[in-house]
């Protein structure tokens, strides 16, 4: 497994930790209090978990070298993994929905707010703070997909809690009625969260282009000896990308000159652009041929 895979799974577990202490905690605090508020922000933490654990087996499989199924290696196994997340959330957010609105329509004793509520809400953001500024951070310096949705998701969990402090004032002003209106607004900020888990993920699952043809056919043909490029295709992120193009060169050139021109053109692009993998096919120019991305 590479270093960055080991990494990357380092991350994952100790914020798999982190996770699991505060769901106990707002689960705990839940149940005692009755808010379902508190219990939804349980829930979404506690997808949050389960994330972790769907990403320490995504990065695994990911880890894997290229084989004869799959030749371009396991790396979309961890931008499945982020795609997970939406799903979850999805599910979180529908749960959260169901229970808001079945208390407005059939009402029920607001929840007790203690002091212990606003101690243990207080705690559990500060931890999830802490766990979404380090995530991020490493999602950075390690291009993880993974790590930067988890970080997301994280990130939403610190709004949520800090939205349930606010609606426990409330609460405790008597507005019983405020627990399960800010449990509808926890569901929108989910949702959200999930909306832009999936816009970040779909792109790489579809295999959109991961750079401009003309970028890439600037950068071939300034290196000497290539006369044309053409048949340029892209696919992937900074960190797992790959280019495939056609270059022509003078037909007086040898095949050895000619292979030496194509590794200048991909070592060129995988330094410059930071292409994982590039393949340049090599044709001799002819009479009248045009550029074609």
């Amino acid at each position: 497994m590479s270093d960055r895979r080991i990494r990357v799974r380092r991350v994952l577990a100790w914020v798999l930790l982190a996770n699991l202490a505060v769901v106990v905690a707002k689960l705990a605090i839940g149940l005692r209090s009755g808010s379902i508020a508190i219990l939804g922000d349980a829930a979404h933490s506690g997808v949050d978990a389960i994330n972790n654990v769907v990403g320490l087996l995504a990065v695994r499989l990911a880890a894997a070298p290229p084989d004869d199924r799959h030749p371009y290696g396991h790396g979309k196994f961890e931008t499945l993994a982020a795609l997970a997340v939406a799903a979850f959330l999805s599910i979180t957010c529908f749960e959260l929905l169901e229970g808001a609105i079945q208390r407005l329509v059939s009402g029920g004793a607001p929840p007790r707010v203690e002091p212990l509520v606003f101690i243990v809400l207080g705690v559990t953001m500060i931890i999830n703070l802490a766990v979404t500024r380090a995530e991020s951070r490493y999602a950075r310096l390690l291009e993880s997909e993974m790590l930067d949705a988890d970080a997301r998701h994280t990130a939403a969990d610190v709004l949520v809690t800090g939205g349930v402090l606010v609606g426990m004032v409330l609460v405790r002003i008597g507005l019983g009625s405020a627990d399960a209106i800010l449990a509808i607004l926890v569901a929108g900020v989910i949702a959200h969260s999930g909306y832009e888990i999936v816009r970040r993920t779909v792109p790489v699952l579809v295999d959109e282009r991961a750079l401009d043809p003309d970028r890439i056919r600037d950068l071939a043909v300034g290196t000497p000896g290539v006369v044309r490029a053409s048949h340029i295709r892209s696919r992937g992120r900074r960190g797992g990308a790959f280019a495939e193009l056609t270059i022509q060169v003078d037909p007086r050139e040898s095949v050895v000159s000619a292979h030496e021109i194509a590794d200048a053109v991909e070592t060129r692009l995988e330094e410059e652009v930071e292409f994982t993998k590039v393949v340049v096919h090599i044709e001799p120019v002819q009479p009248g041929m045009g550029d074609e991305a």
